[in-house]
């Protein structure tokens, strides 16, 4: 049996019994929070918990390394649905230590997209049309500079509101502890 029929399987007995009713929340969160943090699987529980967050209480965006690559791209755009349209009134960006985008080796990158059939043809006709894979691929080197700028991208956005605090924080995968990083309530 393949992974998406075991979910589908697990998810018609899920609404059978009517297990949703314990998770059914309003769609502007209690603590007014965005959350953005890294997609990491040691975080899928270990953050909100850390963070005393509960079903309802936050929006969490999960993205590779919690990186704000471009200021005009799907992350930010989720930022700030959140808070014009979602009741969003302050963002923490939350990195960790450990993280898979640490010092990323885009030819490693490239080397295995290859391995998984992706031709060379395609690399060059990508690269022939604008994209700068270094750029694309990026990671970081230094976890907490790297929430640094992500906090500033988001920060210093000309759509964000003056008055939303962006704090940035970093977490240990092992215990939970987080590290301020970037206090939003001093550079407001």
């Amino acid at each position: 049996m393949s992974l998406l029929n075991d979910i589908l399987s697990y998810n018609e007995e899920f609404v059978e019994k009517k297990e949703y009713e314990a998770y059914q929340k309003g769609k502007v969160p209690n603590k007014r929070l965005l959350i953005l943090s890294c997609m990491d699987t040691r975080l899928v529980e270990l953050l909100p918990k850390a963070m005393n967050v509960g079903n309802g209480d936050v929006k969490i965006l999960k993205t590779a390394g919690a990186l704000v690559s471009h200021p005009f791209g799907s992350i930010m755009r989720s930022i700030l649905v959140g808070v014009y349209e979602l009741g969003i009134d302050e963002i923490c960006v939350v990195g960790h230590h450990d993280c898979g985008m640490s010092g990323i080796k885009v030819d490693d990158t490239l080397k295995k997209m290859k391995e998984r059939g992706v031709t060379e043809e395609k690399l060059d006709t990508l690269a022939f049309s604008g994209i700068d894979f270094e750029q694309f691929l990026q990671g970081f080197d230094n976890v907490e500079d790297s929430v640094k700028h992500s906090v500033s991208t988001v920060h210093n956005h000309p759509l964000l509101p003056t008055d939303v605090p962006v704090h940035g924080l970093v977490i240990n995968p092992d215990t939970g502890k987080l590290d301020l990083v970037v206090d939003g309530y001093a550079t407001k």
